[in-house]
């Protein structure tokens, strides 16, 4: 019985060992395959310096023509305030030349004055005058200046550039009765959007508002470098360059304008120089973008370009004038460039310190 309960365990192990399936054998897997990172070139030195200084003048190319379209936006804005500004003054200039002011300034011109310097003072006594012109005399002594430099009421004289008319009313109206009287102009027809066109335009009407003082005036038109032609040679007596020679210096024009200058002058004819004047030792390059110019240079260029300094004075000179404003000589009044900034200051400082300067033509410019 024994033996047969083993036999009997012995089978059912075996029958159950063989019912049991054999697995399927395991496909074998494939070995991994590795990923290789593309290796990068070298850096090239050359290359990357290259690119990057192309990067750099890109960049810098596109700033300068964004700032050139800014700045000539703004250029065109003030042009315009500009123009309404001229339109507006020069409608109320012509109101204000009621019948019995120019009856006034008949007056004015047609009586017989002693001397110059009794002329002088009716004229700037005189209501023909613009409102506020008048407020500037003592700072910039006319009747000084002008007695100063030699002026004659039988003079041909030449004003080199109107500005807002403050002298060219004195003059015009010193010289109506028996002188002649030129103002330097820019062409009034020029290109709109151009500045010098409504300095132009300014000066024709300045001339043009008053046949009473400036009957006997007349523009002379320039356009440099191209035309600056101030008449015929040897024809008039006086020229005067009152705050306009840091315009020429701008402009690389100092040569051809005493050129011109020292041609349309009679020999021994003056040139009377009034400029802001820059510290002492400076250089013209640097100081005339900020209006002013340095005494001992101006006095050496313009004995070189045919002239003799006569005299100097200092009618004009004003200590409290620091030179050195961000905006310039135009920081000061009546300018007043910093607007409402320190304006008090400004004001208690006054006008530039100028150089007053009087030359006589000699035979031919001084050899170089």
């Amino acid at each position: 019985m024994k033996h047969l309960t083993t036999f009997v365990v012995v089978t059912a192990l075996s029958a159950s060992a063989c019912c049991k399936k054999t697995p399927p054998p395991v496909a074998p897997q494939p070995e991994p395959i590795a990923v290789v990172e593309p290796v990068a070139p070298a850096p090239d030195p050359e290359a990357e310096k290259a690119k990057a200084e192309a990067e750099r003048v890109a960049k810098e190319k596109a700033e300068a023509e964004a700032k050139a379209a800014e700045d000539k936006r703004k250029q065109a804005e003030a042009l315009a305030k500009a123009y309404a500004e001229f339109e507006a003054d020069t409608a109320k200039e012509a109101a204000r030349w009621t019948a019995e002011l120019k009856k006034s300034a008949t007056q004015l011109v047609s009586k017989a004055y002693p001397n110059p310097k009794a002329a002088l003072t009716a004229i700037l006594k005189s209501p023909v005058r613009v409102p506020g012109h008048a407020d500037r005399d003592a700072h910039r002594h006319p009747l000084e200046t002008l007695t100063f430099f030699g002026i004659k009421q039988n003079m041909a004289v030449i004003e080199m550039g109107a500005g807002e008319g403050w002298y060219t009313e004195i003059l015009g109206a010193f010289l109506a009765k028996a002188g002649k009287f030129f103002v330097v102009s820019a062409d009034p027809n020029g290109p709109a959007d151009s500045g010098r066109t409504l300095y132009g335009k300014r000066t024709h009407a300045i001339l043009a508002k008053s046949p009473e003082l400036f009957g006997k005036a007349a523009p002379v038109v320039v356009n440099p470098p191209d035309s600056l032609s101030l008449g015929a040679d040897g024809s008039v007596d006086m020229v005067l360059a009152v705050r306009e020679m840091h315009n020429w210096h701008r402009r690389k024009m100092v040569a051809a304008y005493l050129k011109s200058i020292h041609n349309v002058l009679k020999p021994g004819g003056v040139l009377g120089v009034v400029a802001h004047r820059a510290v002492a030792g400076t250089n013209a390059d640097d100081t005339a973008p900020k209006g002013y110019l340095p005494e001992q240079w101006l006095i050496e260029t313009i004995e070189a370009a045919g002239f003799k300094l006569a005299a100097k004075s200092e009618i004009n000179a004003n200590p409290k004038d620091t030179k050195d404003y961000a905006d310039g000589v135009w920081t000061l009044p009546p300018n007043y460039a910093a607007g409402e900034t320190d304006k008090a200051k400004y004001t208690a400082i006054g006008e530039s310190d100028r150089m007053t300067l009087r030359f006589v033509k000699v035979a031919a410019p001084a050899a170089k």
